[in-house]
């Protein structure tokens, strides 16, 4: 037996099976090494290739890194076992033939990939003893694999399907922080803002765990502005940072609310690391005032406001360095 190879096949199955548990069922461990890798690595690449249509061709990153990924575990798992049964010549057994002979390489690949599918028995059979066990630890992790796989696309397609309905419902209230405050401003006062404010953080907050779970989530783009979960976040931190320092005090909304929801959001600012997301280098316009206060809305005084920000820098960037990482431009009001 060829020492060697038999090793470096267990090493290969190993390395497969590992990083697709870590990635798929381990919550609080992210992506595996191999996955990880293959996010940043695909994610760069089509960053720099990338010229036109970049929010429409940078969407399809997501499903684009998912399959990359599933066909990696695949081909890892696929390897590994052929380099273990080509360890010995005598491993798998030829049966079409009059006579039994010993099987090639090919073969291998062929028995290796109906095992681990479970697709049953085809023409080679492997040897009696040790080998047999080895047969049937090749279909249990094939099987494994699979249970991995489905597990990984159903969690991060729930993911992204709270990214996307986050995203529309906040741009549903206004593309910038602006708008969000002059369409929940109802003339008198912000009726019923407490409860829009504690259904996005609910949405929010399960986004953020499933993005630590499957950081594969950051390169999910939305195709537009009002689809990608980025800008959107960015217009509910400035409308936050509005209604807390902006609105004069006896009209600003639930101190409890508030607080909740601005924690979110820097819970949520915590996951960016992950995947490879810093502040920007510069900060965001900051929110305007004028068009608030000429629908009479009671705000603060433009230097109050400004000097309520000084203490949002590193936040502020951050939020801009997500924007931009997503390809696009800092939310801005039109009014």
């Amino acid at each position: 037996m060829n020492i060697l190879l038999f090793i470096l096949g267990l090493l290969l199955v190993l390395l497969s099976l590992l990083d697709a548990l870590w990635t798929a069922l381990w919550v609080d461990g992210g992506a595996g090494f191999v996955t990880s890798q293959i996010i940043n690595g695909v994610w760069w690449v089509m960053a720099k290739l990338i010229r036109t249509k970049r929010n429409y061709w940078l969407s399809l990153a997501g499903p684009l890194i998912q399959t990359v990924t599933v066909f990696i575990w695949v081909s890892l798992l696929w390897a590994g076992w052929v380099l273990i049964f080509s360890a010995d010549p005598t491993s798998l057994i030829y049966t079409r033939t009059p006579e039994p002979q010993l099987s090639t390489l090919s073969d291998r690949i062929y028995f290796v990939a109906y095992t681990i599918s479970t697709m049953g028995n085809g023409d080679l059979y492997p040897s009696r003893g040790a080998w047999e066990i080895a047969a049937s630890f090749t279909s249990l992790s094939g099987m494994f694999l699979i249970t991995m796989v489905v597990s990984f696309l159903l969690s991060v397609i729930g993911g992204v399907t709270t990214k996307q309905s986050l995203a529309s419902q906040i741009t549903g209230l206004g593309n910038s922080a602006e708008e969000f405050i002059l369409n929940v401003w109802d003339g008198k006062g912000f009726t019923g803002l407490d409860l829009q404010l504690m259904s996005m953080i609910s949405q929010l907050g399960t986004l953020t765990e499933q993005q630590l779970a499957y950081p594969v989530l950051h390169c999910y783009h939305g195709a537009s502005f009002k689809e990608d979960s980025a800008p959107a976040v960015a217009i509910l931190d400035d409308a936050l940072t509005i209604l807390k320092y902006g609105l004069q005090e006896p009209h600003r909304p639930s101190p409890a609310i508030l607080k909740s929801a601005r924690e979110t959001v820097h819970t949520y600012l915590k996951t960016l690391a992950s995947a490879s997301i810093y502040p920007a280098d510069h900060l965001p316009p900051a929110p305007d005032l004028t068009p608030l206060r000429q629908a009479g809305i009671p705000v603060v005084s433009d230097d109050e406001f400004a000097r309520s920000l000084d203490d949002l820098t590193h936040r502020r960037k951050l939020l801009l360095g997500l924007v931009e990482h997503n390809s696009f431009k800092c939310p801005h009001s039109n009014i």
